[in-house]
């Protein structure tokens, strides 16, 4: 999957809104706000239930990276996750 397709669809995603669970989020990680080299996808079964997150690096901007993103695609179609939540602000990695 290209990355403009991988890209439009997570946000296709994220725009439906909630539909209880499970839930994923997922939050970038950067030295900047303006580069995220780090994404974090958590996973939630049940209100209440232990969150499990993964996470990956890039050395360039992780949102352009087409393997990552495709990869993020594929964890939320396992997890038949009903709800998908892009937090799209970098948060800048302590140093």
């Amino acid at each position: 999957m290209n990355i403009d397709k991988a890209q439009k669809r997570l946000s296709k995603l994220h725009k439906r809104g909630d539909h209880g669970y499970p839930l994923i989020e997922i939050q970038y990680f950067g030295n900047s706000t303006k580069l995220a080299t780090k994404v974090v996808i958590s996973f939630t079964q049940e209100a209440g239930a232990q969150t499990f997150e993964e996470s990956f690096t890039a050395p360039t901007d992780i949102r352009l990276d087409e393997v990552v993103q495709t990869t993020l695609l594929k964890i939320i179609d396992r997890a038949e996750a009903k709800t998908v939540v892009v937090k799209e602000q970098v948060l800048v990695l302590a140093k």
